[in-house]
């Protein structure tokens, strides 16, 4: 049986498919992108709560962080005007990421996602980012 935590991780996934088919920066894609947000909150807090953390849950909790992070690049990238620097500094992040999963598969034999104290502030940071759009030039809010 599947426990609360890495249900509320799948419904994540689920909830951020159907962001595909919202039109981004709407109304109703800002409430369900939240809702995604809170999930990803909400299963770590019930995991550690109910003392049901997982090797299989942090796994999980980070597949279905890739799947948002793809999915939202995936809808917003296209209806944000970005310049070329922001475009290297999202080519950088993605390979820094990319690096990191490269040298954790050398050193351990597999794939290793690290749930850090800057991971997570990171991980805001680029959540905080699409809900500033509309208020903020992207250049700025990209810094």
């Amino acid at each position: 049986m599947i426990d609360m935590a890495n249900a509320i991780t799948l419904l994540r996934m689920l909830l951020s498919s159907v962001l595909l088919l919202l039109t981004p920066l709407s109304a109703p894609f800002y409430a369900l992108y939240t809702l995604c947000g809170l999930t990803d909150i909400a299963d770590g807090y019930i995991a550690r709560k109910t003392h049901t953390q997982s090797a299989f849950g942090a796994k999980l909790d980070s597949i279905a962080d890739i799947w948002f992070v793809a999915v939202c690049m995936i809808r917003f990238l296209p209806s944000i005007p970005l310049t070329p620097w922001i475009w290297g500094v999202i080519a950088a992040i993605l390979l820094i990421r990319l690096t990191n999963l490269i040298c954790g598969y050398g050193f351990r034999k597999k794939l290793c996602f690290l749930h850090t104290t800057a991971n997570k502030i990171t991980g805001l940071m680029l959540f905080i980012l699409p809900l500033t759009v509309r208020f903020v030039d992207i250049r700025i809010a990209a810094i």
